[in-house]
């Protein structure tokens, strides 16, 4: 038997590609929403220049899913969904223009595609998956701008830009990136006498604007929030060992291994562009990691770049090196072992099926029907006009499960819900029921607004028979008059 052409290598990668796309939409739609992902969804319900947390393109998405298939967990990750076959395809062609080589492309958009920081990021309906879309394109516009040598394609470098802005804050490590290319390679400094660039850096500003004017008008409490993340703690290495792993898991351990070696044989790299797009963030993620923990997701908007990288390692041909041996072993076992993590993910996260400490459960509503079940008899019992509650993640999954969607009322985080309306004196005069995960329950923030807080029962969200969470359910009466709280789920 004759081995497979290139064009059946390239057909096979790219119909692996679509597969696991097809898989990841079908188990978008049956996964319950996590808390953040409830928490944007009330963010599309009152739109805003942008929000505490992130710039506003996720909650723009979210509305545009939602008008399209309803308040659905489908329709609150159709758009994410569509961020990731818009990636994959930036990708594929990214890599094929930097490697040289159309399977080289393909193989970069598999190795994307595999890896669980990908899946989940673009699975889920938060800002990473615009994020890495645009930091996929970002990446081809600049692997266009370096094959064609038209300057023209600044602006669609300033675009892609613009458009990660406007996901993540933490884009302007792509700006970084960039700029590393730009001041310390010959291919890179040409550019800084050409005015595309400069007009390029202009539309990225101008498209950022409307997140620079919203922290205007409030003190700039998003920004304020961001670098405060920065703030120099105490040096712990475990940290960094901590991150490291993380990153291991979340790309696989043999793809991890291939972008890291695409990226630190620098000699045997095509183009510094991926090193330099690299640098900047490796270097601030590792000094942090030293001092603070860093969030898994955090470098997400890398990823495009690293599965380039990687696919750049596996095409290396052997020259007796380790730095080959290792590529070749690493070629060898990617694609299997990272589709079995991520085969045995998506079983965890459908199914809990493994007899450990599930983190999925935390994150995501299951069981949630059952609770909100019952929250809704106990409202209707006592006559309660809406729920009260005190932390963000119970406040997106009860406005988004309770079956009648009654006004939910956050009480003492008014920062993360400056768009919604106050809560007035006619919802606040009536029966309330406060609802509180019992490990954080802040009842104390409502006991000066009202005569009487009474306990009404303790309900066990379960997955499996096992106990995940337990809510504390009061009835709450008696206003005193003082303001409190905004109705996020008001129409």
């Amino acid at each position: 038997m004759s081995p497979p052409s290139a064009t059946q290598n390239l057909r096979a990668l790219l119909v692996a590609v679509a597969l696991l796309v097809a898989a990841r939409v079908v188990v978008a739609a049956v996964l319950p929403l996590s808390f953040d992902e409830a928490y944007y969804w009330l963010w599309s319900k009152h739109l805003a220049l942008s929000y505490y947390d992130h710039p506003p393109v996720i909650a723009y998405a979210i509305r545009a899913g939602t008008m399209l298939f309803g308040d659905t967990a489908f329709g609150v990750r159709f758009l994410a969904l569509l961020c990731s076959v818009g990636a994959s395809w930036a990708v594929w062609r990214a890599g094929a223009i930097l490697i040289g080589d159309e399977q080289g492309g393909a193989r970069a958009c598999l190795f994307f595609n595999l890896t669980l920081m990908a899946t989940v990021e673009t699975l889920t309906a938060t800002p990473d998956a615009p994020l890495m879309m645009a930091a996929a394109f970002f990446v081809l516009a600049l692997a266009k701008l370096r094959q064609s040598g038209d300057g023209r394609w600044w602006l669609a470098v300033g675009a892609a830009g613009g458009l990660a802005l406007l996901s993540k804050y933490t884009a302007l490590f792509l700006g970084a990136g960039a700029l590393a290319w730009l001041l310390f390679t010959a291919e890179g400094r040409r550019w800084l006498a050409s005015p595309w660039l400069w007009l390029g850096g202009v539309l990225a500003i101008v498209l950022f604007t409307p997140v620079l004017v919203w922290n205007a008008q409030h003190d700039w409490i998003s920004l304020r929030f961001q670098l405060g993340k920065a703030g120099t703690r105490h040096f712990n290495p475990g940290y960094l060992i901590e991150f490291l792993a993380g990153q291991i898991g979340l790309a696989s351990p043999f793809i991890f291994a291939l972008f890291t070696l695409g990226l630190a044989r620098w000699r045997k790299a095509r183009s510094p562009l991926l090193i330099a797009l690299a640098a900047p963030t490796a270097l601030f993620f590792v000094e942090h990691a030293l001092q603070a923990r860093v969030q898994g997701n955090w470098p997400s908007f890398l990823y495009p770049a690293l599965a380039i990288a990687a696919a750049e390692a596996a095409a290396w041909t052997a020259d007796g090196h380790w730095a080959d041996r290792l590529a070749a072993v690493s070629k060898r076992w990617a694609v299997l072992t990272a589709a079995l993590i991520l085969a045995v993910s998506y079983a965890q996260a459908l199914f809990g099926l493994l007899p450990v400490r599930d983190p999925t459960a935390h994150l995501l509503a299951s069981g949630i029907g059952k609770v909100t079940q019952r929250i809704e008899a106990l409202r209707q019992q006592n006559g309660a006009a809406a729920i009260l509650t005190t932390s963000y993640a119970e406040t997106g999954w009860l406005a988004f499960y309770l079956p009648t969607r009654p006004p939910v009322i956050a009480v003492g985080e008014d920062y993360r819900w400056l768009a919604a309306p106050r809560a007035d004196a006619h919802l606040l005069g009536r029966p309330l029921l406060y609802v509180t995960d019992a490990r954080h329950n802040d009842d104390s923030k409502l006991m000066a607004s009202f005569a009487q807080l009474r306990l009404l029962d303790q309900i066990v969200r379960q997955r499996n028979g096992r106990a995940v969470q337990r809510f504390d359910v009061y009835l709450v009466s008696g206003w005193r008059a003082a303001p409190l709280g905004r109705v996020v789920n008001a129409p």
